[in-house]
């Protein structure tokens, strides 16, 4: 199988025309130091601006400079701005398609998707806005009247990965600017082109100066502490590792900041031997391959019951097999690259364990030579519970199968991890669905479906795998505080 290195013409970008520099108080401060590179090619399609700490304080400067302003502004005026800035981004959704393919390397579907799910949280957003209430009741000794306003919690550094650059931007932005809340995003330096188009997009949808900052950093750690450390920031949102996000929260810990985090994730999919074979197929399908797997709700362990098993193996290679595996901008693409050289060696590593261990390679298992950062569709059978990928996120297109016999068995398996953030589950039993649903240690979970993200409904999940939900109704109040007043009269 081998890589696709050139691009149709009618997808090229100018991608310099989105690296102005930093975006800082409505201004744009130049610069042209780190590297934007196409995971297709490995060719740079283009150089951003590098901040240090005086431009980490600078933004927020600018974000506490607009921040009174903003937090007056009508809901009304607020949502309008939000609004508009849907109507913008879905005016220009072929082009922010095209860019987040080029510098993520995803396939033209997947980011498409991407830019119609990303602009609709500020459509949500802006609904919620004129939405947002209080409380007031009789305390129950009858002395006093208990009031409860939600205030905007103040300034937000918000940290965003790679892996879907627009939404998991506007998944903190649109809630944070509906509360009334001033930001600095700090995009991930391996895609911050899209970041910055999407800047160019607030402004002309009437978003004040300073109230959004975005900047790219190749150093995050002596930035962000820096931001962290400044008493003015009273927000953290991340999405990212595990990892990072312990040491984020260790770091936001000096100053008892407010953290919000979506970390990794290790979703189990479980089907059961009266699961729709299709149907089940069908969500594997989206559940793994999304973005080529490099998703943290990505299925990573397929739980198969042992009456299915071997169907479900063969009509996942027949679908495996199928993808064609190229550049992202290609219109034929299924699969497209990984994210860097470093992540392709991390899912060779994975497979090369669980083969060693006793696994069986039923579809693909070996990069192509070439350029660019591919690795192919790929189906393991007979995965051992011990192997490293059953404990560490794949994040890659490799479907690890796992025999299991009982329930019991199977949410045993599904909660032997310290992540909490997905599960699939497949059943023609809608009561058996539902009672294994809530078993299973996840957040969210999927019940005979493959694809659960939406911006109406809580994201988040529990155990090591974050705190806080973002989307629906209870993405804003992560962004505000509760201030109770007591009133007699």
């Amino acid at each position: 199988m081998s890589a696709a290195t050139s691009l149709p013409s009618d997808t090229r970008l100018d991608c310099t025309r989105y690296a102005r520099g930093l975006f800082i108080g409505g201004r744009w401060l130049p610069g042209a130091d780190i590297a934007v590179v196409d995971p297709s090619t490995e060719e740079v399609l283009a150089k951003v601006a590098d901040a240090g700490v005086d431009d980490a304080m600078a933004a927020v400067d600018a974000a506490a400079a607009a921040a009174p302003g903003w937090r007056g502004t009508p809901p009304r005026q607020r949502a309008e701005i939000l609004r508009r800035c849907f109507v913008l981004m879905m005016g220009r959704h072929e082009e922010l398609a095209v860019l987040i393919s080029l510098e993520n390397g995803k396939s033209l579907t997947d980011a498409r998707g991407e830019v119609t799910y990303a602009a609709e949280f500020f459509r949500w957003y802006g609904e919620e806005a004129v939405r947002i209430g209080g409380e007031f009741r009789t305390a129950p000794s009858g002395a006093n009247r208990i009031l409860v306003d939600y205030e905007p919690i103040g300034i937000a550094v918000l940290i965003t990965p790679w892996n879907f650059p627009a939404a998991m931007a506007t998944r903190k932005i649109a809630p944070a600017l509906a509360a009334g809340c001033t930001v600095i995003l700090k995009p991930a330096s391996e895609t911050p082109l899209t970041a910055y188009a999407l800047a160019e997009i607030y402004a002309e949808a009437g978003v004040p100066d300073g109230v959004v900052n975005v900047i790219t950093t190749s150093t995050p750690g002596p930035v962000t502490n820096a931001m962290l450390n400044d008493p003015r920031v009273r927000k953290l949102s991340f999405t990212g590792s595990t990892a990072i996000g312990r040491v984020l929260l260790a770091e936001g810990a000096k100053t008892v900041l407010s953290c919000s985090m979506e970390l990794g994730g290790n979703a189990p999919f479980i089907v059961f031997d009266d699961a729709d074979l299709e149907a089940a197929l069908d969500g594997a399908m989206i559940a793994k391959m999304r973005n080529a797997g490099e998703a943290c709700t990505a299925a990573n362990r397929f739980y198969v019951q042992d009456g299915i098993y071997e169907r479900f193996a063969a009509g996942l290679v027949e679908r495996m097999a199928a993808l064609k595996v190229g550049a992202g901008t290609d219109p034929q693409t299924a699969c497209g690259p990984m994210i860097t050289r470093k992540a392709v060696d991390k899912i060779e590593a994975l497979v090369a364990d669980a083969t060693k261990r006793g696994a069986r390679i039923l579809q693909g298992g070996a990069r192509p030579e070439g350029k660019g950062f591919f690795y192919p569709p790929t189906v393991l059978a007979d995965v051992p519970r011990d192997a490293e990928m059953a404990y560490e996120e794949i994040f890659g297109p490799v479907a690890a199968l796992y025999r299991f016999s009982s329930e019991d068995d199977a949410v045993t398996a599904a909660n032997d991890t310290e992540h909490g953030l997905a599960a699939y589950i497949f059943t023609e039993d809608l009561k058996r669905g539902l009672s294994v649903a809530s078993r299973v240690e996840a957040g969210m979970v999927a019940l005979n479906r493959g694809l659960l993200s939406d911006p109406a409904a809580p994201f988040g999940g529990v155990k090591q795998s974050g705190l806080g939900r973002e989307g629906g109704v209870h993405g804003v109040l992560e962004y505000m505080e509760a201030k109770y007043i007591a009133a007699a009269f």
